[in-house]
């Protein structure tokens, strides 16, 4: 145990370090630290504008790909299992769609997947 508290506080250490003389290095140079490559100055602000629409259907997306990837297990199980094997699984599966759609619901009566203003 103490073997391996010893090599991860190294490791650490080591990525600490060579970060810091990294830093100094990179600090240096303007060109490489800009937002554009192509050798001209900037126009304006590299700090544009972020729309909160486009980032809470990611979110969405986001959260519905997770679904996907909880409820396919549970759509094979239930049909290697049958309806009759395992009443607990079948309510928990049941239960979870119901989640879901009462999310789906939420975003449709707020309005976040309309795109139309």
């Amino acid at each position: 145990m103490m073997v391996a508290v010893l090599c991860g506080l190294t490791l650490v250490s080591l990525v600490f370090f060579v970060g810091w003389v990294c830093s100094f290095y990179g600090s240096c140079l303007y060109d490489l630290s800009s937002p554009y490559e192509c050798g001209f100055d900037p126009f304006g602000s590299s700090r544009v504008g972020f729309s909160l629409r486009f980032f809470g259907l990611m979110v969405i997306f986001v959260v519905f790909d997770f679904e996907t990837v909880l409820m396919m297990p549970s759509v094979f199980w239930l049909s290697l299992d049958g309806l009759g094997g395992n009443i607990g699984g079948i309510l928990g599966f049941i239960g979870f769609l119901v989640i879901l759609l009462i999310g789906v619901l939420f975003e449709m009566v707020e309005g976040i997947l309309e795109w139309s203003c």
